[in-house]
């Protein structure tokens, strides 16, 4: 029994890790393809990419994993029914039952390892990935000087070359605007050639122009409109420097992204979640009392009537005081709606805000279910359809896996948007499938044939009236 035991699960654990790190090479993939313009051309040093890349890869590890666990189980079953080996297991006295039974084990394991991962580590990728995104998105493009094309890349200037040589770093025919002053072309230099060079701490760009002209128009406050100096300055050699800072990738402090829902753990998502509740309620409360202090109090009365107390109708009141009455009270009543507008629409940002914690909460755990329920929708599976590879376990495990996701994308964005209870939106996709995973259980371990195409027929030709079945021997 050993012995079979190990067989299982080593035919288990090879395609398990090999579909798991394909799963998640295809989801590394649609990412580069999704962020590539956010990342060429901007000169990162190849470990930030390597530091994203990995970051990246964690993240995607709650939909690479169940994925892996039902492509693995009905390839290894598959595999174990079409070469006769769950035959075999049989022969001698071994139901699917026990043989799936380490595996069982294996999935549990893995489904507690996937909540642990879940609740501690995705978090903190999370933080390290959206931050460096957040910084590499924000970054500048690489110094790049076109020929003929206005550069202003660099802060408060804009640069323009006719030539460039991009072996001796030689620009020919350069013009630079100054906008540092911030009072628009007031001042800019011409040079007929000149030399690009970095310092060696590559924090400055240092321009030293040959042959040319500064042009600079002075501003004087006093009788500025009337009366502007142009001065007009030579020179054989001029250098101008440049700062580059901006070039490097500056790192946002991570404590600015903690408070977001995807960087907190199980404790941290309850704690937010009853700051949030309190804070909703809190503002409706106040939103009441100042709902009921517009209506409780007579604006403008004593304007109308000495003793403000006493009740009045319009019939009492002439055309005048009439209209002004009525005038006051619409521009209460428009005032008042424009309050509950806007009060209304920050309730619904806060409650949208409370449904992510929440949803995030709940995926915490679905995770973890998930694994541990396409395990026993694919180990049945592959037993009953004996096709082992990477051919048709490759499709039903997809065509799986698409509806399973479909329905979880659909479901969170229901809570999210408020028009469901969060708990059963986020479950639905495994209630749904949960009573799959049961009845292809049932079916493998009871050996039903349910892709047995000749227990359709004798079961649809009670159906089928006699004057219409053909003559057996017609049925060929």
């Amino acid at each position: 029994m050993k012995k079979i035991h190990i067989l299982v699960v080593k035919s288990y654990l090879g395609p398990l890790v090999l579909t798991f790190f394909i799963a998640l090479f295809v989801l590394l993939m649609q990412f580069l393809w999704k962020y590539v313009d956010d990342l060429v051309g901007k000169g990162l040093e190849w470990f930030h990419i390597a530091n994203l890349m990995v970051y990246a890869s964690t993240t995607f590890v709650p939909l690479a994993l169940p994925l892996a666990i039902l492509l693995s189980s009905i390839m290894t079953f598959g595999n174990l029914g079409e070469h006769y080996e769950l035959v075999a297991m049989k022969s001698a006295g071994i139901s699917l039952g026990k043989a799936m039974r380490p595996l069982i084990v294996l999935s549990v394991l893995i489904s507690i390892g996937a909540f642990l991962f879940s609740n501690m580590v995705l978090p903190v990728a999370n933080l390290k990935f959206k931050s460096l995104l957040y910084d590499i998105r924000k970054q500048k493009l690489a110094l790049n000087i076109q020929p003929g094309l206005f550069y202003n890349g660099i802060d408060n200037y804009t640069i323009r070359v006719d030539q460039k040589n991009d072996e001796t770093n030689t620009v020919y025919g350069v013009i630079i605007y100054d906008h540092s002053a911030q009072l628009g072309n007031m001042k800019f230099t011409t040079a007929s050639e000149g030399k690009m060079q970095l310092t060696p701490d590559e924090k400055f760009l240092i321009f030293t122009l040959h042959n040319g002209y500064n042009y600079e128009e002075l501003f004087n406050e006093k009788d500025y409109r009337n009366r502007r100096q142009f001065q007009i300055v030579r020179f054989d050699e001029n250098r101008q420097k440049f700062d580059m800072t901006g070039f490097g990738l500056q790192r946002t402090d991570e404590e600015l992204f903690r408070k977001n829902y995807q960087m907190m753990n199980v404790s941290q998502l309850n704690y937010a979640i009853d700051s949030l509740e309190k804070e909703y309620r809190i503002r409706v409360k106040e939103v009441s009392r100042s709902i009921y202090s517009r209506y409780s109090i007579l604006q403008n009365a004593d304007t109308l009537h000495k003793e403000t107390s006493m009740r009045f109708s319009l019939g009492q009141l002439d055309a005048s005081e009439r209209e002004r009455v009525i005038t006051i009270a619409l521009q209460n009543t428009r005032n008042l709606k424009e309050y509950l507008s806007v009060t209304e629409n920050d309730q619904r940002i806060r409650n949208t805000l409370i449904n992510r914690h929440k949803v995030v909460w709940h995926q915490k755990f679905t995770l973890s279910i998930a694994c541990l329920l396409f395990f026993f929708i694919g180990a049945p599976l592959g037993a009953i359809v004996r096709k082992g590879g990477l051919g048709l376990p490759v499709v039903m495990s997809a065509f799986i896996f698409i509806i399973f996701h479909i329905i979880s994308i659909t479901g969170e964005k229901y809570a999210i948007t408020g028009s469901a209870m969060v708990a059963p939106a986020v479950w639905t996709s495994t209630l749904v499938m949960f009573p799959l995973g049961i009845w292809l259980t049932w079916k493998a371990i009871s050996d039903s044939p349910i892709l047995d195409m000749d227990t359709y027929n004798r079961f649809f030709n009670h159906f089928i009236p006699k004057k219409w079945k053909l003559p057996l021997s017609e049925q060929v």
